[in-house]
């Protein structure tokens, strides 16, 4: 996810997403602040694998993470600070399409090279992938 303009961050007190297994998705002002990056036009990266049933991809993927960004309890904590971000339902979707490769893998490469060219992970980004790499 992409946010086209370089204003300072206007952080909501509380997420409109939606809670998921009793868990409120809103953080502190100072915890979303210290997660910002400045100089960062990327927010998050996110993965969309097929799945085993080979019927998931990156269209449910989305409406999912939308779903939950509008209230609805739905399993997708990853990505949450977006939705206490004013204007966060209006960032920019980008994706890159990886045939034959691992989504896992990707995942963690392109976090990984955020993470050596800001010292930090994207925005959103609480981990940094189930296939994690060292980041020296």
């Amino acid at each position: 996810m992409l946010r086209a303009d370089d204003e300072p961050p206007v952080f909501l007190e509380h997420s409109p997403a939606g809670w998921f297994k009793e868990r409120n998705p809103s953080v502190t002002a100072a915890q979303l602040a210290d997660a910002w990056i400045d100089a960062a036009s990327v927010l998050y990266i996110g993965k969309a694998g097929a799945g085993l049933s080979g019927r998931r991809g990156l269209k449910k993927r989305l409406a999912e993470y939308r779903r939950h960004g509008s209230g609805e309890k739905i399993g997708h904590w990853g990505g949450r600070y977006v939705w206490q971000l004013a204007g966060g339902g209006e960032l920019l979707v980008a994706w890159k399409e990886t045939p034959g490769l691992d989504p896992e893998t990707v995942d963690a490469e392109l976090i990984g090279d955020f993470m050596w060219r800001y010292g930090a992970r994207p925005f959103a980004n609480r981990k940094i992938g189930k296939a994690a790499i060292e980041v020296e």
